[in-house]
Parts: structure tokens; C-alpha cells; sequence
């Protein structure tokens, strides 16, 4: 499946300010206005979700797109990571696939996403990161200014 990923060029001022700190608090700031930012993309995902899911069952993919903080990768990496997507169960679908109501498990939602032979491609998680793009990005250069400044000011306290 294919990545939709964000460099953002233009936070020099943030990116110095951010320096300044004390190493254990210089991530804290980026990866809560990462996670502020990734929430414009899971509600806008939702959104899209919402126009192809069936009304007639008592299920909806839109109930099951989560956003999460991804650990491993930022261990190996030390890059921060957040994605977004359709949570399902693991393991195999039950026979007949049964409804199971609010929240229940959306196995299909790849078929919307990506299309099959018999079926056409309907996207909504990749559509959504591109539509919300520019607001991702102030939003994150915002969040990430504001919690800087906070800290700092908490700094400046003791």
C-alpha cells in the first residue's frame, strides 16, 4: 500500500528554538503536534469513509479508523511516525462474515481502498491525507511553535 509522507521545509526558527531544550524534552513538543496534525487526517479519513459504507449494515469502517503513535519504528529509527488507517481483528474472517454492530470488525475496508478484479478502486484513507494536506502542515508548525513556548517558558520559571 502506498505511504503518504509530509517533509516540512520552513520551521528554522522552531527548529533552533527546539535545539535550545534539554535533550529529553525536545521530542515531547514534535510528537504531540504530530499527533494534533495526524487528527486532521483520521477525521477527514472518517468523513470519506462515512459516503461508502453501507447503511443498511450495523457496521461502518469510519468507527474503526485509528490513528497511532508508531514505537518500533522510532526506536529504530529515531524519527517520529504516526499513521493512520482502518484498525481490523487479526486472524481469519468468521464464516459468513457476521454483522456485529457499532464498532464491529470491517475486514473489506482494502476492497473500498484498493479495488479487486470484479470491484472498483473507491479510496478514502489516501484521498484524505492529500485534502487535508496544507491544514497537516499549519497545524503541526502551530502546535509544534505553541508547545515550544511553553516549555520554554517553564524553563525560564525555575
Amino acid at each position: 500500500m502506498a505511504d503518504v509522507d509530509f517533509k516540512i521545509k520552513g520551521l528554522d526558527e522552531v527548529r533552533k528554538r527546539l535545539q535550545e531544550l534539554p535533550k529529553e524534552l525536545q521530542l515531547k513538543p514534535a510528537r504531540s503536534a504530530l499527533g494534533k496534525a495526524a487528527t486532521l487526517v483520521r477525521k477527514q479519513a472518517q468523513a470519506n469513509a462515512l459516503r461508502f459504507d453501507d447503511p443498511d449494515t450495523g457496521r461502518r469502517i469510519a468507527d474503526n479508523i485509528i490513528q497511532r503513535f508508531r514505537g518500533r519504528h522510532f526506536k529504530r529509527t529515531g524519527d517520529l511516525m504516526v499513521s493512520v488507517g482502518v484498525g481490523t481483528e487479526k486472524g481469519r474472517i468468521p464464516k459468513g462474515n457476521p454483522d456485529t454492530g457499532p464498532k464491529g470488525n470491517t475486514p473489506h475496508w482494502h476492497l473500498l481502498e484498493l479495488g479487486a478484479e470484479k470491484i472498483r478502486a473507491q479510496p478514502f484513507l489516501r484521498p484524505a491525507a492529500e485534502e487535508v494536506a496544507p491544514q497537516v502542515m499549519d497545524a503541526f508548525a502551530l502546535n509544534m511553535n505553541k508547545a515550544v513556548d511553553q516549555i520554554v517558558r517553564k524553563l525560564a520559571k525555575k
